[in-house]
């Protein structure tokens, strides 16, 4: 939606479309039944003095303001990649994960808060807030930035900026927001960094990942969208057209990765791809004019048993070892750098969305 890492809906995001379909449903609820919002406030002195224990897990799931809950949609359906690239299991386990931990870091802050100038923080917003401020660390160090275009000549604007826009909106929304942010983005860099081991301390279970499997997955489950991928809307026209060029761009790598990966036999990067890139090149390269690059003169034929990405030993290895670093396979990483000519941007997304 807002990322280049594909647009295929909710297609292999369960969690995240029960999620929208879950909390969306209920703040519409509570919105139309007044009388029930007090059993969903956050309220940290109920929970800490009156042991409302109910309040806490209440509280923390549903919104009850509509544009806390638009807002933290808008995020949930952008990290669905996380779900994709990772599986539904180990994206639940950081959501529980985080939200333990925020729980705990909400009262930490209030008290800091109180200690420093003496204000008492009683509520807080409500809603599953804080573990949605969390995904902002792995969006932030595993989804790479792409520059899209400039504002001005001078501001850049690239693939994350409006997935940053809409938590800078949710964060302004309400006056004690910035503390739910700060809980959730400490907790979320614990819990991504693996500190103390906490992966491995709050996780969820195997035998609860088998009832969702095959009791809540077939519900809300998406269906396979058609390979005719839909455009975005565009603010102009010079961006749909970009939109377009880049699903142009995007088929062909994915007819390259499908040719390289159904031959077994590893071929020469001066094969059929390279001169098919010599001859018809980029469609986002179409149109500026530039001269062609020739390629380098090669050096008499020896039998060689190095691998094909081995000419460019330097720079390959380099990316590979940071598609290795973001949790693909290496030989994946290989694959899907030999398909788009070592190009760190695209393979890194059509990684994503395969």
């Amino acid at each position: 939606m807002f990322t280049t890492t594909g647009s295929r809906g909710l297609y292999k995001a369960p969690l995240s479309k029960g999620l929208l379909l879950l909390l969306s449903g209920l703040t519409v609820m509570l919105t139309l039944l007044p009388q029930y919002q007090q059993l969903f406030v956050y309220n940290l002195q109920a929970v800490a003095q009156q042991h409302q224990v109910w309040s806490l897990l209440c509280g923390r799931l549903v919104c009850l303001d509509v544009k806390d809950c638009f807002c933290s949609g808008l995020l949930i359906y952008n990290f669905r990649i996380f779900e994709r690239r990772f599986g539904t299991r180990k994206f639940a386990s950081f959501l529980l994960g985080t939200w333990c931990l925020s729980a705990l870091m909400d009262f930490l802050l209030a008290q800091a808060f109180q200690f420093l100038f003496d204000y008492e923080v009683e509520e807080l917003p409500a809603g599953l807030l804080a573990p949605v401020f969390s995904l902002f660390v792995p969006f932030y160090c595993l989804i790479p930035r792409v520059p899209v275009t400039q504002v001005l000549g001078h501001i850049p604007i690239t693939n994350k900026s409006l997935v940053y826009i809409v938590g800078l909106q949710l964060l302004t929304s309400s006056p004690f927001m910035w503390l739910l942010a700060l809980s959730g983005l400490l907790s979320g860099g614990l819990y991504h960094s693996n500190f103390l081991w906490l992966q491995k301390l709050l996780f969820v279970p195997a035998w609860v990942s088998f009832i969702g499997r095959y009791i809540l997955e077939p519900i809300f489950s998406s269906s396979q969208p058609s390979s005719e991928t839909p455009l975005g809307m565009g603010a102009t026209l010079d961006i749909q057209r970009q939109q377009r060029m880049d699903v142009l761009d995007q088929q062909l790598l994915l007819a390259q990765y499908n040719e390289s990966t159904s031959n077994n036999r590893p071929q020469p990067q001066s094969g059929l791809l390279q001169w098919t890139r010599m001859l018809f090149p980029s469609l986002r390269q179409r149109g500026q004019n530039r001269p062609p690059v020739q390629p380098p003169p090669q050096a008499e034929t020896r039998p060689s048993t190095q691998s094909p990405l081995s000419d460019n030993s330097a720079v390959v290895e380099e990316q590979v070892a940071l598609l290795v670093e973001m949790g693909f396979s290496r030989t994946d990483a290989l694959e899907a750098l030999r398909a788009s000519n070592n190009d760190i941007n695209m393979a890194t997304n059509f990684l994503l969305q395969h």
